[in-house]
C-alpha cells in the first residue's frame, strides 16, 4: 500500500533548511530508495516517492512556517538538477500507475504556484546544473528560474525526442501560457534532446537569470531579498504543526476523526461519510489558532485530501465514488462565516486554499462523482461545494417512509463559500460552472445564500439534478451506480473530464482537461510501451520501431 504522509525526520531525498525568512528545499536523491523494486533514481530522478515527500515540505512551509516569504528549490548534486521522472521506474509501472504519478506530480507543481501567487511565498529554482524532463517542469512551477552559466548546465524537454510521450505533467503547457516562449522555438525546444544552454536558453525565456557559479550565493540572496520585502506573511508568526493524520485501515473501511470511506469493491464503489462539526467555531482568531490542525475545515481538508490519495493509488478498480454527509448545516454555516471573517489572516487564508485545492482534487479524479443528499445531511457551503463537483446529484424530496425517528427532510444551504473562496481550475466558481451561460440562474442562486432549501427549492433553481421520493429513491439511485459499473471506465473517463470544465481555460484545466486525457493515451500506445517501444528500449542503445500512421 502507498502512504501519502510523511515528516521531516523521514525524508529520503529532500533537506529542508531555513535561514530567518527563507527557506532552502534541496534535492538529494538517495538512488536506493526507490517507492518499489526494480529501479535506481540516479541522477536526482525521481519517483512518486520523491513527490509525496516534496507535497509533505510544501505543506508544511505553508502552515508550519509562517516567516517563510522564500523558498529556493536546488540540488545537491554537482552539475546535476534533476533528470526528470526515472525511466525504469516508468517502464516497470502499471499504466494506471503512471497517469495517476503524473496527475499527482502535477498537482504538487500546481500547490507551489499557488503558493506563490496566493500565500505570499515565492518559490524561485536555482538550476545549478542539468534539468531535464519533469526536472525542468519542476523548475517552470517556481515563479523565477535562475540557471548556472558554466557552459554545460542546460534545460530540457526531451520526451518526445528519447520516450515517444509528451512531456507529460504541464511542461507543455506551461512553457507557452505561462513563460510566453514563441510556439516555433518551443516545437525546436521540446524536439531537441540536448535542451538548451544559457544564452539562448535565457533569450528564449526558458529561465529568468543566467548565474555565474562564483556568484550563485550573492544572486539568490538579492532574489529572495526582493520577495520576501514583497511579502505579507508575518515576519513573527507562530505556525501550527500538521499533526499525525488518525485514520484506521480495515479491509472494506477507512475511517478518520470526520470522515468514514465504506468500500464495496463488486460494486466499485466508495461511499465517503463526512462529519461536519459537532461544535460552534472558535470564539476568535485566537481559538483559531490554538485549535490548529484540529479546527474543523482544515481537518476536513487534510482527511479528505488523504483519502482521494489513497484511493486513487490503492483502489485502482473503484469507479465510483459516493458522497453522504451528517451533521448540523447552521453549525457548519457558522464555520464558514469564521473562514469569511478572519479571510485576511495567514493562517485562515491557508485553510481556505487547502479546501480548495483539495477539492480540486476530486473533479480532476478520474472518478464517476455521485452525491446522494437525505435526511440528517449537512450539505451547507463547503460541504456543498460536493453537490456541486459532483457528475450527478439525487436529493430526497420529503422523508423515508420507515424512518420513524422524525428527522426533518433534507435541506441544503449556500453560504458565502460557495460565492468566490473556492473556484475551480477554470478559475469559476462551482456555481458559475453549473450555470456558465444562464446568469439569471446563477443570480438567483446566489440570492439564496443563508436559506434552507428543502428538495423542491433546490431542483427547482438547479443545485440538484433529481429529487425522487421515498418511492422511487432506492431504485433511481441505485440505477444510477450499477449503470456507472456497466459502462467502459476509459470512455467515462473521457465524457466527465470534457464535461466539467465547460467556460474558460486556464493553464491549470488544460493540463487536467486535455494534457492529461493525452498523456493517459499515448501511454498505452505500442510506439512508448510496446517490446520495440521508446520506454522498453531507453538505454539499451537500440533504437525504437515506432508505427508511423498518425491516428
Amino acid at each position: 500500500m502507498i502512504a501519502f504522509e510523511t515528516h521531516p525526520d523521514r525524508y529520503r531525498h529532500w533537506k529542508l533548511s531555513f535561514d530567518g525568512r527563507v527557506a532552502t528545499l534541496t534535492l538529494d536523491v538517495d538512488e536506493t530508495a526507490g517507492l518499489a523494486p526494480g529501479y535506481e533514481l540516479k541522477l536526482n530522478s525521481y519517483d512518486l516517492g520523491v513527490d509525496i515527500e516534496l507535497y509533505d515540505a510544501i505543506q508544511r512551509l505553508r502552515f508550519e512556517h509562517p516567516e517563510v516569504a522564500a523558498v529556493v528549490i536546488t540540488s545537491a548534486m554537482n552539475r546535476v538538477f534533476c533528470a526528470g521522472a526515472n525511466i525504469p521506474m516508468l517502464k516497470g509501472s502499471s499504466h494506471d500507475h503512471k497517469v495517476n504519478f503524473c496527475k499527482f506530480t502535477n498537482e504538487t507543481r500546481n500547490a507551489i504556484e499557488d503558493a506563490s501567487e496566493n500565500s505570499g511565498q515565492t518559490y524561485i529554482c536555482m538550476i545549478n546544473g542539468t534539468a531535464a524532463g519533469g526536472g525542468y517542469e519542476l523548475a517552470l512551477a517556481c515563479d523565477e528560474i535562475l540557471l548556472i552559466d558554466d557552459g554545460s548546465s542546460a534545460v530540457s524537454l526531451p520526451e518526445v525526442p528519447l520516450l515517444a510521450v509528451l512531456p507529460g505533467t504541464g511542461g507543455l503547457t506551461r512553457i507557452v501560457d505561462k513563460r510566453h516562449v514563441r510556439r516555433d522555438r518551443a516545437d525546436f525546444f521540446c524536439t531537441t534532446g540536448e535542451g538548451l544552454k544559457g544564452k539562448r536558453a535565457l533569450e528564449w525565456n526558458l529561465v529568468d537569470t543566467l548565474v555565474p557559479r562564483s556568484r550563485i550565493d550573492e544572486t539568490i540572496a538579492a532574489h529572495t531579498r526582493a520577495r520576501v520585502a514583497a511579502s505579507d506573511r508575518p515576519e513573527d508568526g507562530h505556525g501550527i504543526e500538521l499533526k499525525p493524520l488518525t485514520r484506521d485501515y480495515a479491509d472494506a473501511e477507512i475511517t478518520y476523526p470526520n470522515l468514514r470511506v465504506s468500500l464495496n469493491r463488486k460494486a466499485r464503489t466508495a461511499t465517503f461519510r463526512m462529519r461536519g462539526p459537532s461544535e460552534a467555531p472558535p470564539e476568535d482568531l485566537y481559538k483559531i489558532y490554538a485549535a490548529g490542525a484540529d479546527f474543523w475545515p482544515l481537518a476536513i481538508a487534510r482527511e479528505l485530501d488523504d483519502a482521494i490519495l489513497h484511493l486513487r493509488f490503492n483502489e485502482t478498480d473503484i469507479g465510483t465514488w459516493v458522497f453522504r454527509t451528517e451533521g448540523d448545516g447552521k453549525i457548519l454555516a457558522a464555520h464558514d462565516a469564521a473562514l469569511l471573517e478572519y479571510a485576511d489572516d495567514w493562517l485562515v487564508r491557508e485553510i481556505t486554499l487547502h479546501l480548495r485545492r483539495t477539492l480540486k482534487r476530486i473533479e480532476v479524479s478520474a472518478r464517476s462523482l455521485i452525491t446522494l443528499i437525505e435526511p440528517g445531511s449537512c450539505f451547507t457551503g463547503t460541504l456543498l461545494e460536493l453537490v456541486l463537483v459532483a457528475d450527478r446529484s439525487y436529493m430526497l424530496d420529503g422523508q423515508f417512509s420507515e424512518d420513524k425517528s422524525n428527522v426533518a427532510p433534507a435541506t441544503i444551504m449556500l453560504t458565502g463559500m460557495n460565492a468566490g473562496p473556492l473556484e475551480m481550475c477554470t478559475g469559476l466558481t462551482r456555481l458559475q460552472t453549473r450555470f456558465y451561460g444562464h446568469d439569471d440562474a446563477h443570480t438567483a442562486a446566489l440570492g439564496e445564500i443563508g436559506t434552507e432549501l428543502e428538495a423542491a427549492d433546490a431542483e427547482a433553481l438547479g443545485l440538484v439534478t433529481f429529487a425522487p421520493d421515498d418511492i422511487d429513491w432506492e431504485d433511481e439511485v441505485r440505477l444510477a451506480i450499477e449503470a456507472r459499473a456497466a459502462f467502459s471506465p476509459d470512455a467515462l473517463t473521457g465524457m466527465e473530464a470534457n464535461l466539467r470544465f465547460p467556460g474558460p481555460e486556464t493553464i491549470e484545466s488544460k493540463i487536467f482537461a486535455r494534457l492529461s486525457a493525452w498523456q493517459n493515451w499515448i501511454f498505452q500506445r505500442p510506439n512508448a510501451i510496446g517490446d520495440d517501444g521508446a520506454l522498453e528500449l531507453f538505454g539499451t542503445g537500440k533504437q525504437p520501431e515506432y508505427d508511423r500512421k498518425r491516428a
